[in-house]
């Protein structure tokens, strides 16, 4: 990955992640975080997993990052925006949907 593309992923990352890494911590501790997503074998989401790696990605230093964190980065951006475009109608407050993308690290009513 070129410097070009890490600025880009990282630019687009920090546009779309809009939780604090104090605020996604105390989040992902939640019930309603552990329960949303998709769950392989009974085990943790893979959102969920993802938000704890984002919580270590907001709080690196951009020389700490390798080009393994700025994939994810990419994955997180390609999700939230995956996720948005599916909006459900009316009162998201207390959805899966949004949940869902809380522990993603986007808060959509923030």
């Amino acid at each position: 990955m070129d410097d070009t593309e890490r600025e880009e992923s990282g630019k687009e990352f920090h546009e779309l992640v809009n939780m604090k890494p104090a605020e996604l911590e105390k989040w992902l501790a939640s019930e309603a975080s552990r329960s949303a997503g998709r769950h392989e074998d009974g085990g943790e989401s893979t959102g969920h997993a993802s938000g704890r790696r984002i919580v270590e990605l907001l709080r690196a230093k951009k020389g700490e990052l390798s080009d393994g964190d700025y994939q994810h980065m990419r994955k997180v951006v390609g999700y939230i925006r995956r996720h948005l475009a599916q909006r459900p109608e009316g009162d998201v407050r207390d959805t899966r949907w949004r949940h869902s993308l809380m522990n993603w690290g986007h808060d959509p009513l923030a």
